[in-house]
């Protein structure tokens, strides 16, 4: 057996003429070696040029921080990095925010200083970022102080425990034994009057989706941006068009945005698309305006 390191990822193979024989050690060996490579195998690539935790100059902008998760499920799927380049290159192009990228969780005190928003991209459930060593009271004081929260794909799945907290911050979680999950196709063409729509016109995506969500009582402070009809239900009369993203303006101040798509990075190359999660975050900031959106 060897395993050779490539720039992203190790690649394991067998090699009969230097193996030790078809023991039972030797085969308890070969599965944690292989389970080692996988592992790896999950970690993303780290462009070289990738600038982590970048002191800006946010006078007169938003500072907006992006959390990016360091894993990838198939490549171009769960693209956290991918999408938070993307996405940073929008919110930047009009000249109202300042984005900043942390991986994984921000491990400078000052990145967290004048955050005017705060943008989840990772995994979600027991790995979710946001819930790790003590890290929730960061996120509840931030919140607490009127700061924004978007919330992207998995990151709106967080565990039980921590469930009410995550309702309090983005008025609705995801929830185990309840929430529901699949994959479709779905086209979006008619918006709700809200901010988040300014200069959107009509995309389809092929996403993943998280609905059945747990909300704040009463929806308070919800507005529903866009719905979905799961493709198996389409024809009955009586399914509801489950909710897969909305705005929240909680009591204290303070605006969240959550999306449960984000599947696929190629989602980025429709416009309209961009143009809906580029609002969404420059809203969230009390940043968005009629000409505030990413154009491309």
């Amino acid at each position: 057996m060897s395993c050779r390191m490539a720039t992203s990822a190790i690649s394991c193979s067998t090699n009969k003429s230097h193996s030790p024989g078809d023991t039972p050690m030797f085969r308890l060996a070969l599965l944690f070696l292989m389970a080692a490579c996988s592992q790896v195998w999950a970690q993303a690539r780290i462009p070289a040029d990738l600038k982590i935790e970048e002191s800006v100059d946010a006078k007169g902008k938003a500072k907006v921080l992006f959390i990016a998760g360091t894993t990838v499920f198939k490549p171009g799927e769960h693209d956290y990095i991918g999408g938070c380049r993307e996405l940073m290159k929008s919110v930047a192009e009009g000249g109202k925010a300042a984005p900043v990228l942390a991986l994984e969780w921000p491990t400078k005190a000052e990145t967290w200083n004048d955050v005017a928003s705060v943008v989840f991209f990772f995994d979600g459930a027991e790995k979710h970022q946001a819930v790790a060593k003590g890290r929730a009271a960061q996120i509840d004081a931030l919140v607490k102080k009127g700061a924004g929260l978007v919330q992207l794909h998995q990151t709106a799945d967080y565990p039980e425990a921590f469930t009410e907290k995550a309702v309090s911050w983005s008025g609705g979680a995801w929830k185990k034994g309840i929430g529901k999950r699949a994959h479709w196709v779905e086209t979006f063409k008619d918006f709700p009057q809200h901010p988040v729509f300014t200069g959107v016109g009509a995309f389809t995506i092929d996403d993943g989706w998280l609905w059945n969500i747990k909300f704040v009582d009463g929806m308070k402070g919800v507005t529903p941006l866009l719905r979905t009809v799961d493709p198996k239900k389409k024809d009955d009369p009586k399914a509801d068009a489950a909710i897969i993203a909305w705005a929240y303006e909680r009591p204290a101040g303070g605006r969240s945005v959550t999306f449960t798509g984000g599947h696929l990075h190629k989602s980025l190359e429709d416009p309209n698309y961009r143009r809906f999660l580029t609002n969404a975050i420059l809203w969230s900031a009390e940043k968005v305006t009629a000409n505030a959106a990413a154009s491309r």
